[in-house]
């Protein structure tokens, strides 16, 4: 979504996609939006070798979207204020180190909330504690289940995240 709304944007664009999954079907999508992607693992995102692709790349800009992985202190050095991160919940609250996915939504479900929605944050050091830039707020009914849940962030984070991206480095 994000680079479908950026192409033809005057001084913005999607260079690289990159996963640590192989199979991620958002690689297919790069290749047929004819987009360079790359995929990395765990030890040379820490190593230091997703660093120098990105350079290479000359990558000015970093956002995560479904990226579960801690990212290291080397690259947030390297990106200062710009690696962003989109969280399927309003933080500060249902953040942190396993709250991805239908756990963040079960869990806001099981605690009776009234509402949930997106947050986009820089990031740092700590899963989900960056500045937060955006919120965005969905309703809960009482007979939502995890899936209706996240296909309610699901809209809010196609309709706000790339938007958000454009306004922050467009």
């Amino acid at each position: 979504a994000i680079a479908i709304h950026l192409m033809g944007h005057s001084s913005l664009q999607v260079d690289l996609i990159a996963s640590n999954k192989a199979d991620a079907f958002v690689l297919e999508r790069a290749e047929n939006l004819g987009i360079k992607s790359g995929i990395f693992s765990k030890k040379t995102l820490n190593d230091g070798s997703f660093l120098e692709m990105l350079k290479k790349n000359k990558i000015d800009y970093i956002v995560l979207a479904g990226f579960l992985l801690k990212v290291p202190l080397n690259l947030i050095k390297a990106y200062p204020e710009a690696i962003i991160n989109i969280h399927p919940a309003l933080l500060p609250s249902y953040g942190g180190k396993g709250m991805y996915g239908d756990k963040v939504h079960q869990t806001v479900i099981d605690n009776k909330e009234t509402e949930s929605g997106i947050s986009i944050h820089y990031v740092n050091e700590h899963f989900d504690e960056g500045e937060i830039i955006f919120q965005a707020k969905c309703e809960i009914s009482k007979s939502d289940t995890p899936d209706d849940l996240a296909a309610k962030i699901h809209k809010l984070e196609h309709k706000y995240f790339p938007e958000i991206v454009e306004k922050l480095w467009g």
